[in-house]
C-alpha cells in the first residue's frame, strides 16, 4: 500500500510538472468595425510560470525600430520591458505596474467560444473607454496580449468602445519554451522613468540647435559656438539635417525664459533661404545696405525684406511673442491661487519646409527684439518624426517677403509701408507652371498706444495679379488664457492685466499661426502679390507697423 501511495504521489507531481511546462504560441490580430486590420500581429508565448508578448515582425526578423517585448514572471509577480532601439542597442526595465489590477464586472451574458475554447466576459473602464474582455480558464493559464485582464485567465479577445481591439487568431502548442526569450539580467536594468524616456526619444530624430543661449542687447557680444548679429538680438547656427523618408513630419520647439527683460517682445525662428545667388546672410555679414531695397511710396527704403531676381529674404519658420518677464520676475508679484510658469514652450509643425532642409546643411536663427543686457534665454530643437501623416508631404517653398525687421539693430527699420495705398507689393517669376499653390502668410499688428494697430482690428487683403484672394481681420481674443506666463504684466485699476488685452493676431506668450491662402494654379512667368492693410497714423512718438511674412507652398 505504501509503495502504491508513493508511486501515485510521484506520478501526480510528474504529470503536474509536465502540465506546468506546457507552452503555447498564441497569435492575435487587430480589428476595427468587425474587419481584421493589416497590422503586425501580436504573438504571445505562455506557460503557467511565465509569458512573453512580442510581434510577428520580431520573429521573422523584419522588425521596425524601436520595438518592445514584455516578459512576465508569473511566479515572482514581476514584469520586464525590453526595447530594441536599433540593431546594436537594446534597453530593459522592471515595470512596477505590470501586475496592477483593474476592477472588472463579470457579465452573465455575452460569453462565446473562441477557437473552440469557452470564454467568460468581463467589463471595465480605462481612461473613459469601455473595455470588454473575453477570457478562458480552459487551459489553466493567466496571460493577456496587452496585460489587461491577466489576473482573470487567458485573454482571447479585447474590445474597446465596442468597435476595435485584438482577437485570438491561432493557438499552437509547443514542445518547449523558446530559448531566445529569457528574463533580462538584473544588472542591465534601467529605472522605469529612464527606460520610458529613452524609448520615447528613440522614436524620432532630435536635432539640437540652441541650448540655453542668451539673446540680448549687448554691443560687441560674441560666442564661439554660434553666430551673433544685431548687437546680440539675433543668433544663428549652421545645422546638419539628416536625410529622412518623405512621409516624415517636422516640428520646431523653442523654450524661452526672461534673463532680465521684463517686456513682451516679437520673436522669430527663421531659415536662411539659399535658393538664389544672394542670401540674407550676406547682408548680416556685410551690412544690410548691401541687400536689395524695397522702396515705399514716400521713398523710405527697407533692405532685405522682399524677393528680387537674385535675392531671397529669410523663411520664417515660427513667429512667437515673449511674455512679460516669465521666470526672472516670478517673485515680483504673489497672488493667491496663481503660480507663475517657469518658462514658455512653443512648438509648431513646420513640415512644409521638409524638402527645403532634409539632407542639407542649413542656417537656422532666432530673433528677439529687445534692449536689455540680460535679455532672454532660449533653447531650440528640431524634431523629425518618420512615418507620420504629413499634410505637406513633398511640398516645396519659395520665399517672397518678410517684413519682420529681425536686423533692427543692424539697419532694418520698422515696416511702415502699409501706411500707403499700395501697401506691400512683390513681383516674382516662375520658371514653370505650378498647381494648387498656397501662400503661407503670417501677420501681426504693432505699435501705437490705445489707438495703435496692436489694439485696433485691421483687415488684411491679399491680392494676386490684382485679384483679391483673401480678406480677413487677424485678431486674438484669448490673451487672458496666458496670464500665468506674465508675472510683471502691467495691471490696471479695473482688474485687467495688460497681457489680458486682445491684440492684432498675437498675445504675450504665444505663437502666431500661419494662414494658408489658396492661390490656385499659377502659370510660368511673372506674377505680383500685394498685401494691403489700413495701417494707422503715427501717434505721438509711437508708430504703428505690421510684421508680415509670406512664401509660396506648392507640390
Amino acid at each position: 500500500m505504501l509503495n502504491r501511495f508513493v508511486l501515485s504521489i510521484f506520478l501526480a507531481c510528474f504529470f503536474g510538472q509536465l502540465q506546468a511546462q506546457e507552452t503555447y504560441k498564441i497569435t492575435y490580430h487587430a480589428f476595427r468595425d468587425g474587419a481584421m486590420l493589416k497590422q503586425d500581429p501580436i504573438v504571445m508565448f505562455v506557460n503557467k510560470d511565465k509569458y512573453l508578448i512580442t510581434k510577428e515582425s520580431v520573429l521573422s526578423g523584419q522588425l521596425r525600430y524601436p520595438t518592445e517585448q514584455i516578459f512576465v514572471d508569473i511566479q515572482e509577480k514581476k514584469g520586464y520591458r525590453t526595447s530594441q532601439l536599433s540593431a546594436d542597442r537594446s534597453i530593459s526595465s522592471l515595470d512596477p505596474n505590470i501586475f496592477k489590477t483593474l476592477s472588472f464586472v463579470q457579465q452573465d451574458t455575452g460569453a462565446k467560444k473562441l477557437l473552440k475554447h469557452p470564454t467568460k466576459l468581463a467589463r471595465t473602464s480605462i481612461n473613459s473607454n469601455a473595455i470588454d474582455i473575453w477570457y478562458t480558464n480552459d487551459l489553466g493559464l493567466h496571460a493577456s496580449p496587452n496585460l489587461i485582464g491577466q489576473e482573470l485567465g487567458l485573454v482571447l479577445e479585447y474590445r474597446r468602445n465596442g468597435n476595435s481591439g485584438i482577437r485570438v487568431a491561432s493557438i499552437e502548442k509547443l514542445k518547449s519554451w523558446p530559448k531566445a526569450f529569457v528574463q533580462p539580467e538584473q544588472s542591465s536594468l534601467l529605472d522605469d522613468l529612464s527606460y520610458k524616456d529613452a524609448l520615447w526619444k528613440s522614436k524620432f530624430i532630435q536635432v539640437p540647435i540652441f541650448s540655453n543661449e542668451q539673446i540680448c542687447f549687448q554691443p560687441g557680444i560674441k560666442s564661439d559656438s554660434i553666430l551673433r548679429f544685431a548687437e546680440g538680438t539675433v543668433i544663428l547656427k549652421k545645422v546638419k539635417i539628416p536625410a529622412v523618408s518623405e512621409d516624415s513630419q517636422a516640428f520646431i520647439e523653442l523654450i524661452e525664459k526672461s534673463n532680465g527683460d521684463a517686456y513682451d517682445r516679437t520673436g522669430s525662428v527663421f531659415l536662411i533661404a539659399e535658393d538664389q545667388k544672394q542670401s540674407f546672410l550676406d547682408g548680416m555679414k556685410n551690412g544690410m545696405a548691401t541687400l536689395p531695397m524695397y522702396t515705399e511710396e514716400k521713398g523710405v527704403q527697407y533692405p532685405g525684406m522682399v524677393r528680387t531676381e537674385g535675392f531671397s529674404p529669410v523663411l520664417e519658420l515660427m513667429r512667437f511673442f515673449t511674455p512679460f518677464g516669465v521666470s526672472h520676475f516670478n517673485d515680483r508679484l504673489q497672488l493667491k491661487g496663481k503660480t507663475w510658469q517657469d518658462s514658455v514652450s512653443y512648438r509648431q509643425d513646420i513640415s512644409e519646409f521638409m524638402q527645403t532642409i532634409v539632407g542639407k546643411d542649413v542656417y537656422i536663427g532666432t530673433y528677439i527684439g529687445n534692449y536689455d543686457k540680460g535679455g532672454h534665454k532660449i533653447s531650440l530643437t528640431l524634431t523629425i518624426h518618420p512615418g507620420a501623416s504629413n499634410y505637406a508631404q513633398n511640398a516645396k517653398v519659395m520665399p517672397l517677403f518678410n517684413t519682420t525687421n529681425i536686423m533692427e539693430m543692424g539697419g532694418q527699420g520698422y515696416p511702415t509701408m502699409y501706411a500707403y495705398e499700395q501697401g506691400l507689393e512683390v513681383k516674382f517669376k516662375l520658371d514653370q507652371d505650378l498647381k494648387n499653390v498656397k501662400l503661407r502668410y503670417i501677420t501681426t499688428g504693432h505699435g501705437g498706444w490705445g489707438n495703435g494697430d496692436e489694439f485696433v482690428p485691421k483687415a488684411n487683403s491679399i491680392y494676386l495679379d490684382t485679384e483679391l484672394k483673401m480678406k480677413f481681420t487677424p485678431w486674438r481674443l484669448d490673451c487672458g488664457s496666458y496670464r500665468l506666463y506674465n508675472p510683471v504684466s502691467g495691471n490696471f485699476e479695473n482688474g485687467l492685466s495688460s497681457s489680458d488685452l486682445s491684440r492684432s493676431n498675437w498675445c504675450p506668450g504665444t505663437i502666431t499661426n500661419p494662414v494658408f491662402i489658396d492661390l490656385g494654379d499659377l502659370s510660368a512667368g511673372e506674377h505680383t502679390i500685394r498685401v494691403h492693410i489700413p495701417q494707422g497714423p503715427k501717434e505721438g512718438d509711437s508708430q504703428s507697423f505690421w510684421n508680415t511674412s509670406g512664401c509660396l507652398v506648392y507640390q
